[in-house]
């Protein structure tokens, strides 16, 4: 009778257990997969922010500039000298900034919330009135004394990442001067909050350990885009079924591993538009569209807005080749900036510039080209210069190897920006 009493007791126990609402309702390959994207690109910010603080020893609200023309870097900016920091403000403590005054080449302070969102740029088009000196950067909210004369600018988080950029142009010498007058000043001790664990080794794609701590990586920093309510509910539904145990674990991991990644990978390539061999333009704003901030965020972190920057990347070419590109006299490369353009390339799978006995990375409007008798341009790639085109057009390519072009526009003009313009194609001669 006693058993039978105890085994009644164990039952009605049982009957009381709350499964997470979570766990009751199954989770389909497709959510899977989509949460998956959703989340990766939240957790390659992170992991760029951990890179940052372990092995650059970074310092919250401290500048740090780079020297100019790092070429170790991936898919690197050769047009501009750069300055990072990682912003942070709480509910009553805000960071004071400086800018000095920068005329006749292009410059912005770009900020970038935990996302790869771009949350403002402050330069003489987005700040007319205020383009250079004093700022104080605050938590939207924040009860924090400002000091005298400097302009209040609210951010939409507690931390942000910052990527400072001085156009090189004809005199680096005084870029770098220009670049080094950029200060952060902490004006307060700010209550930050540890980053959540992750678990990143190698490459950027994780799998099922994505979501061991998913629910505190998403609490960790707002999405503010529109329309992620949905996948924001979804991530905890597939953290729940990673818990379950091994089997709902080991389900996660395939669907991870056999058609979130491939899948993302596909469409990675394909996202954006592609017109004459051409993909672009990059944006760093991106509304809905988590699936294309997490590309970005794979392969060229801290993109910034069409309003300020566009990019067009040629994919795949064969460093045995030879390629040329030819623009119009009254389609200029010039003409489609207020402010300069370049072409990189860059190897197809480290994408880290490619080493050739001229030391060139790069063409853009500061190079000595040499134009075609009726007006137009016409740029040549090739591992080895091609007789009939002059050295001062040819860009270096790895023989024996694919690679990447880059086309950088500073200040696109209104038809990049509305993605009605494209580069010429670039045609490999037979």
């Amino acid at each position: 009778m006693r058993l039978v009493k105890l085994l009644a007791a164990s039952l009605a126990a049982a009957a009381c257990v709350q499964i997470p609402a979570q766990a009751q309702t199954p989770v389909s390959d497709q959510e899977v997969s989509d949460a998956y994207v959703y989340l990766l690109g939240r957790l390659l910010v992170l992991r760029q922010q951990k890179q940052d603080f372990e092995r650059e020893s970074r310092q919250w609200n401290k500048l740090y500039h780079r020297e100019p023309g790092g070429v170790l870097w991936v898919n690197p900016s050769l047009d501009v000298v750069y300055s990072e920091a990682w912003v942070a403000v709480d509910e009553r403590t805000c960071v004071g900034l400086e800018i000095p005054p920068i005329t006749g080449r292009y410059y912005t302070w770009h900020m970038l919330n935990g996302w790869g969102e771009t949350a403002l740029n402050i330069n003489e088009r987005t700040f007319p009135q205020h383009p250079s000196g004093q700022y104080a950067l605050c938590l939207k909210g924040a009860q924090a004394k400002v000091p005298a004369g400097a302009l209040r600018i609210d951010l939409p988080s507690k931390t942000a990442f910052v990527l400072a950029r001085v156009e090189l142009g004809k005199d680096p010498k005084e870029a770098t001067r220009l670049q080094h007058l950029m200060k952060l000043t902490p004006l307060g001790e700010p209550k930050i909050d540890p980053p959540p664990a992750l678990q990143f080794s190698g490459g950027p794609f994780l799998g099922a350990e994505a979501f061991d701590n998913a629910s505190a990586v998403l609490a960790s920093e707002a999405d503010i885009n529109p329309g992620m309510e949905p996948l924001q509910a979804l991530v905890p539904r597939v953290e729940a079924l990673v818990r379950s145990g091994a089997e709902g674990r080991a389900r996660v991991e395939k669907v991870i591993r056999d058609q979130a990644v491939p899948a993302f990978q596909k469409q990675r390539v394909a996202l954006g538009t592609m017109r004459d061999g051409w993909f672009g333009p990059t944006v760093g704003n991106y509304g809905s569209n988590y699936r294309l901030r997490t590309a970005t965020n794979v392969s060229g972190i801290w993109a910034n807005n069409a309003g300020e920057y566009s990019a067009f990347v040629a994919r795949g070419l064969d460093g045995d080749a030879v390629y040329t590109q030819t623009y119009a006299k009254d389609r200029l490369p010039g003409d489609r900036v207020r402010y300069f353009w370049s072409v990189t390339a860059v190897d197809a799978q480290q994408y880290l510039v490619i080493p050739n006995p001229l030391g060139r990375y790069l063409l853009n409007q500061q190079s000595p080209l040499k134009y075609n008798d009726d007006g137009s341009l016409t740029l040549v790639f090739a591992s080895r210069k091609p007789d009939g085109y002059p050295e001062s057009n040819w860009l270096p390519t790895p023989a024996g190897a694919r690679f990447n072009l880059t086309y950088r526009m500073y200040g696109p003009i209104q038809e990049v920006q509305e993605g009605r313009y494209f580069p010429p194609p670039v045609l490999k001669v037979q």
